[in-house]
C-alpha cells in the first residue's frame, strides 16, 4: 500500500474573476485565502492511496467525458449560516452541469460521503468572524462573472495545506 495523498477535484475560476474573489477572501482575513484558489468543488478533500493513482486518473478521464464544455455564470452571494460559517458567490448558470460532473467524479473508485447535500458555489469566506463574512456577503452582492468551463482540475494538497493543480481533464461529452 502506498502513502496516502489528499486530493480534490474542482472547476477553476479563471482570471480576472479569480483575482477578485481571492482578493476578497484575503481582505476579510480568511486564513485559507492563500492556500485555496477560487473554485467550484466537485470532490472535497479526499485521501487516496498513491498506488491507486492510475485508477483514479482513468476514472477522472471517464468522468470528464460526461459533460460538454459549458458557460458558467456567477452572480450574487449566499451563505450556509447558521449550519456552516461560509459565505459564497452563487452559481447562477451551469449548476446542472456541475451536479452531473460531481456525480460522475464522486463514485467508485473515489466514493466520498458529503457532510451536506451538494450545492455548487465559490467560497469567499469560511470560519471567520460574522462581521467579516457579512462584509464579503455585502461587498460581493452585485458580483457577476461569466466564462466558459472547458475542463476540471485534480488538485493535490501539500503538507502546509496549500492546494496545487496536478492535472486538467478536458470536458469532452463523448
Amino acid at each position: 500500500m502506498g502513502s496516502p495523498l489528499t486530493v480534490g477535484v474542482a472547476l477553476a475560476i479563471p482570471d480576472p474573476h479569480a483575482a477578485v474573489l481571492a482578493g476578497w477572501r484575503r481582505r476579510i482575513g480568511d486564513p485559507e485565502a492563500g492556500k485555496i484558489p477560487p473554485h467550484v468543488t466537485l470532490l472535497p478533500p479526499t485521501e487516496i492511496d498513491a498506488d491507486q493513482f492510475d485508477v483514479v486518473d482513468k476514472h477522472l478521464l471517464e468522468a470528464s467525458a460526461t459533460v460538454l464544455p459549458f458557460t458558467m455564470k456567477l452572480s450574487g452571494t449566499g451563505s450556509f449560516r447558521p449550519l456552516s460559517q461560509v459565505v459564497f458567490v452563487q452559481v447562477a448558470a451551469g449548476g446542472a452541469q456541475c451536479k452531473l460532473l460531481e456525480q460522475a467524479v464522486r463514485r467508485d473508485p473515489i466514493v466520498r460521503e458529503l457532510e451536506f447535500p451538494y450545492h455548487p458555489h465559490v467560497t469567499v469566506g469560511h470560519d471567520v468572524a460574522d462581521e467579516h463574512l457579512d462584509r464579503a456577503y455585502e461587498g460581493l452582492r452585485d458580483f457577476v462573472a461569466q466564462f466558459r468551463v472547458e475542463a476540471f482540475t485534480l488538485y493535490a494538497q501539500d503538507s502546509d495545506g496549500s492546494w496545487h493543480p496536478h492535472r486538467e481533464y478536458p470536458l469532452t461529452g463523448c
